[in-house]
């Protein structure tokens, strides 16, 4: 039923309509971004950006897991697979849980430094046996 209103009115409810409409596509825009929520309980955090210190201890760690053998004693350390081992440091798919981000400090503070020599400089030239 349409209600019998002055023209200059009705340029006004015209405006107050699309107000409203516009009003309800926020609230259900805003209403799915609540329904996403938060992550469940006990969770842990996916590894990136918002992660600086597991990227700061992965870059410390990724050094001493080069030589054969590596990953597979920190995993025997740990309690974990060497496959779960690539996805802390190599893939990057994944965080320990705490008592395990702790081991892995620990384990990094018994670590001798890893070398820095250089490949190429720093090698005995070979000698022949062929002599």
């Amino acid at each position: 039923m349409d209600i019998p209103l002055h023209p200059r009115l009705r340029a006004a409810g015209e405006v107050a309509d699309g107000l409203v409409s516009v009003a309800q596509m926020l609230t259900r825009a805003a209403a799915r971004g609540i329904a996403r929520g938060r992550p469940p309980r006990n969770a842990t955090l996916r590894p990136g950006p918002s992660t600086p210190m597991w990227n700061a201890l992965v870059l410390a760690v990724r050094p001493h897991l080069r030589r054969y053998g590596a990953k597979t004693n920190l995993g025997r350390e740990l309690g974990l697979p060497p496959q779960r081992i690539h996805e802390f440091f190599g893939e990057r798919t994944a965080t320990p849980d705490a008592e395990r981000t702790l081991c892995i400090l620990h384990w990094l503070s018994l670590q001798a430094p890893p070398s820095t020599r250089s490949t190429a400089s720093s090698r005995r030239p070979r000698v022949s046996r062929n002599t």
